[in-house]
């Protein structure tokens, strides 16, 4: 009996770790596809059908490479670090809430936690670059962490005025809070500017100075091959994936919409097939909890199909410029609006009970 929790807290683990996994699979085919489309191309079409298999056979094919480990390389670290990136990607996904009360671990925290979680996620890439002994990967690791540092700010600022208007670091409380209206709205130029640093925070295009193919030979990623590989492209979509979720979450409502439309046509079906006796799955609050997580994940799909136009838009820009742009133009602004936001609160005497009460 001792060992129920225990498999109950694997299966939860399992449950969000799986999709999660099948998401990033296929989000690099979506990737792939609408880039073919805005370039006048096919992509993707003969692995399975519309080319959906595609992403199963370029991991078929990393997993069965034969693998070289480069010289006076340390393997220690040289290993760890592609681990350790992948780990903290996924981690993430424990305080996501898909539904009221559909998380893995409610954590009153979660904010910070995520916050904290991203953070560690440089160090893989660090030890990964370093212990390789090569100069291009460790050139690129360093382009890297300094690219991920800078913007870890701006992300960090930009949610403190999203909790400025909450009172909670609890993400299902900063969801909740958005029943009358989306933070998007209110806070648009700081959506903005998150959205900007997440693209950066995630080292994708035109952002993606620590892996330009042309120039710097993958980066810190330049002498890993087969399944080290893998586990990169897998923390990359997977932070892609959550950047998008948290995005949803903090500005687009998480998993909050307007379901009286929905309401209604279970009236005209006639709701009594829904909740007989041989059929109490087909529950209102089963189908409730599948509508909150459609709506999280169509949101979450929105912002990845912008995520994939800001890269088929922009060219890549210099990697001087991508720090000024940091340090002098979002910083500068991203202050502002901390000290503009509390006052525009105190002045309308709308302080969140959660901070009132201090």
């Amino acid at each position: 009996m001792l060992y129920i929790p225990t498999l109950i807290s694997i299966i939860e683990v399992l449950l969000v770790t799986v999709p999660v996994l099948l998401t990033v699979a296929f989000v690099t085919v979506a990737e792939r596809k609408t880039m073919a489309s805005m370039q006048r191309r096919l992509g993707p079409n003969i692995v399975g059908y519309y080319g959906l298999l595609q992403a199963f056979a370029d991991a078929l094919k990393l997993l069965l490479k034969e693998y070289v480990s480069p010289t006076q390389a340390n393997l220690v670290l040289f290993f760890l670090g592609p681990i350790i990136t992948l780990i903290f990607s996924l981690l993430g996904y424990a305080v996501i809430p898909y539904g009221p009360g559909l998380a893995v671990w409610d954590f009153n925290l979660g904010i910070l936690y995520m916050l904290a979680v991203s953070s560690l996620s440089t160090y893989g890439i660090l030890l990964a670059g370093w212990s390789a002994n090569s100069k291009y990967a460790f050139l690129g690791s360093l382009r890297s962490t300094a690219q991920l540092i800078s913007y870890e700010l701006i992300l960090s600022s930009a949610i403190l005025l999203v909790i400025l208007l909450t009172g909670s670091l609890n993400l299902t409380v900063n969801i909740e809070a958005q029943r009358s209206i989306w933070f998007i709205v209110p806070l648009f130029p700081v959506f903005v500017i998150f959205f900007i640093g997440s693209v950066a925070e995630t080292n994708r295009a035109p952002f993606d100075l620590a892996e330009a193919e042309s120039e710097l030979v993958s980066g810190f990623m330049t002498e890993h091959a087969a399944v080290i590989f893998v586990f990169f492209f897998l923390a990359e979509y997977a932070s892609i994936v959550l950047m998008c979720i948290l995005t949803t979450i903090l500005f687009l409502g998480g998993y909050l919409l307007d379901y009286t439309f929905l309401l209604y046509i279970l009236q005209e079906i006639d709701y009594d097939y829904f909740y007989t006796d041989t059929l109490e799955v087909f529950s209102w609050p089963l189908i409730e909890g599948m509508f909150f997580g459609l709506t999280l994940g169509l949101k979450a799909c929105i912002m990845i199909f912008v995520f994939i136009w800001v890269r088929a838009s922009f060219p890549r820009i210099r990697f001087d410029q991508l720090m000024s742009f940091s340090w002098t133009i979002l910083l500068p602004v991203v202050i502002a609006f901390i000290v503009l936001v509390p006052c525009v609160i105190y002045s309308f005497d709308i302080i969140p009970s959660n901070i009132a009460l201090l």
